[in-house]
C-alpha cells in the first residue's frame, strides 16, 4: 500500500507542477518561448524531485506508460500494475483538481491536443515520445550502479521530450498525466483524452519489448 500511496503523490505532483506551470504561462504549443521551455523544465525537475523523494519506495513510475513497461520487461507483477495504475490515476486526478481550485478553468489545465486536429498523427508523435522516454528509463534503471543519477537522467530525458513534443501535442506521454486535467476541462479534451492514454501505452509496450530483446541479445 505504501507503494501504491508514493505513486499517488507522485503522479498528483508531477500534474500540479508540471501541468500548472503551463496553464499559469500560458504555453503555447505553435510559440517557443520562455513558457513552452519553462514547462519542459517543470514537467522533467517534478520527476527529478519525485524520484529522490520516492523512487526507493515505488521506484517512482508515476506514469502507467512506465508501469506497463516494466511489467513487460519482467520487472514487476500483475497485481503491483494494476495497483500502480489505479494510483496514478488517482493521483493525476488529485493533481488536476487542486490546480483547477487554484486558478479555475479560464487558463486551460494543461491538457493535450491533437496536431494538426489529426488523431493518426497524434498517435504517431505519442508512441515515438513514450517510447523513447520509458526506453531510457529501462536502460537507466538496469544497473543499481546508476541508482544515483537515474533520477536526474530520466528527469533532463523528459524535459528534452518537452522541448520537442510541445509543440506537436503538448506532450503527453503519460495517461494519468493527460486523463486528469482533461477529465475536469471537458468538451473537446475529454474527447481526445484516449489519444493520450492509449499511445503513450503502445510507445511503452514497444520499448519495453525492443529492450528486452536488446538486452538479451547481449547476454547471449
Amino acid at each position: 500500500m505504501k507503494k501504491y500511496v508514493a505513486e499517488f503523490i507522485g503522479t498528483a505532483v508531477l500534474v500540479l507542477f508540471g501541468c500548472g506551470t503551463a496553464a499559469v504561462l500560458g504555453t503555447k504549443g505553435s510559440e517557443a518561448n520562455v513558457a513552452y521551455l519553462a514547462t519542459a523544465f517543470a514537467f522533467g525537475l517534478s520527476i527529478v524531485a519525485m524520484a529522490y523523494s520516492i523512487g526507493n519506495i515505488s521506484g517512482c513510475h508515476i506514469n502507467p506508460a512506465v508501469s506497463i513497461g516494466f511489467l513487460l520487461s519482467g520487472k514487476m507483477n500483475v497485481k503491483d500494475f494494476i495497483g500502480y495504475v489505479i494510483a496514478q490515476f488517482l493521483g493525476g486526478i488529485c493533481g488536476a483538481f487542486i490546480l483547477m481550485s487554484l486558478i479555475g478553468k479560464e487558463h486551460g489545465l494543461g491538457t493535450n491536443g491533437l496536431f494538426d486536429s489529426s488523431i493518426g498523427k497524434s498517435l504517431l508523435i505519442e508512441i515515438i515520445l513514450t517510447f523513447v522516454f520509458v526506453f531510457v528509463i529501462l536502460g537507466v534503471t538496469s544497473k543499481i550502479s546508476n541508482s544515483a543519477i537515474a533520477g536526474l537522467v530520466i528527469g533532463l530525458s523528459l524535459t528534452l521530450i518537452h522541448i520537442f513534443g510541445i509543440h506537436f501535442t503538448g506532450t503527453s506521454v503519460n495517461p494519468a498525466r493527460s486523463f486528469g486535467p482533461a477529465l475536469f476541462m471537458g468538451g473537446e479534451s475529454l474527447i481526445s483524452v484516449w489519444v493520450f492514454i492509449i499511445a503513450p501505452l503502445i510507445g511503452g509496450a514497444l520499448a519495453a519489448l525492443c529492450y528486452k530483446w536488446l538486452f538479451t541479445e547481449i547476454e547471449e
